[in-house]
């Protein structure tokens, strides 16, 4: 998914300071591109947190039979990994280092941008209701450059209790994805029925957060319902996740601080306002002449691609 806002949020931030409990992340609407313009829900970046170890971008949509909501044409991205997650319905995927897949329910889609990689995504018209997540990664600065890739990966769903666990990236409850990773992450879905306790042993060096799809949620003190974000700081080894009179389905994110200084505009991640104008530059060059260029080669399926907004007047400066 791209960030196709008309007028995309400047976000250029260093890492958040440590907090001692946790923090509600409320969701935001924000108007997808398009004719119909359908909003989706996003509570990553916002001011009060940027990052949630590097996961950096959550957007949340659906459930929605307008599959006009996912008609994304072919858009750029540099410095970040792409995670598509889907609770229900089916999107295809194209890229310019020659992939194509269908995501469904319960299957991950993960590409790597590093240096430079172009993809479309289109929901699949009679795959029923739309309803899912779009989640970014930022890159450490070491694996910013790496070549592309895409990878598809179907995990398997783990009961623990009578909560099924299903984990598509890192380590969790006996499960570990094969997915490898720049730095240490964890991505995974939860289902937990209602009026249930799920405790589950995580690692102490992550933060975490509980992205809630639907029920309620009670976490170290902490509640959050539908579509909010609970961020959870490092320092405890055990989660107990307290369910209210509704099941729950919630993704449980998590990583190690990524420490680093970044900047997040539109769909690009770099370390320097400079370093995002010529990702821009570039992109539009080849946006003008297509065929092959730094965001590799288009596929013949694509009659059109995104152009790049324009940039803001001042020069990003960092923000907390």
């Amino acid at each position: 998914m791209s960030n196709v806002e008309a007028g995309p949020e400047v976000v250029a931030h260093e890492p958040s300071d440590a907090r001692s409990g946790p923090e509600l992340l409320q969701p935001r609407l924000v108007p997808l591109g398009g004719p119909r313009a359908q909003p989706v829900r996003r509570t990553l970046p916002q001011r009060a947190r940027s990052l949630i170890g590097a996961w950096c971008f959550v957007d949340h949509y659906g459930p929605t039979e307008d599959v006009g909501l996912m008609s994304i044409p072919g858009h750029p991205h540099t410095g970040l990994q792409t995670v598509s997650w889907l609770f229900a319905g089916t999107i295809e995927h194209h890229d310019t280092v020659g992939s194509h897949a269908l995501v469904r329910a319960g299957e991950m889609n993960l590409m790597t941008a590093g240096r430079g990689i172009a993809h479309s995504e289109y929901a699949v018209a009679g795959g029923g209701v739309l309803h899912g997540v779009q989640l970014w990664i930022a890159l450490p600065d070491r694996d910013r450059f790496v070549e592309p890739r895409f990878e598809h990966h179907v995990p398997e769903p783990r009961m623990v209790g009578d909560t099924r666990v299903t984990v598509f990236l890192g380590s969790l409850a006996g499960s570990t994805s094969p997915v490898a990773t720049s730095a240490p992450l964890l991505g995974a879905q939860l289902d937990i029925p209602a009026g249930a306790t799920l405790v589950l042993d995580v690692d102490p060096a992550f933060e975490h957060g509980i992205l809630v799809d639907e029920g309620d949620v009670r976490v170290a003190g902490a509640t959050a319902t539908d579509a909010e974000l609970l961020y959870l700081p490092t320092g405890s080894s055990t989660l107990t996740v307290e369910v209210g009179d509704r099941p729950v389905r919630a993704l449980l994110l998590g990583g190690t601080p990524l420490g680093e200084r970044i900047v997040m505009w539109w769909n690009f991640i770099g370390r320097a306002h400079d370093e995002v104008e010529r990702f821009r530059a570039e992109w539009q060059e080849q946006a003008a002449a297509g065929g092959t260029g730094p965001y590799g080669t288009f596929p013949d399926q694509w009659a059109s691609v995104l152009p790049a907004p324009e940039l803001p007047n001042a020069r990003l400066k960092s923000r907390g």
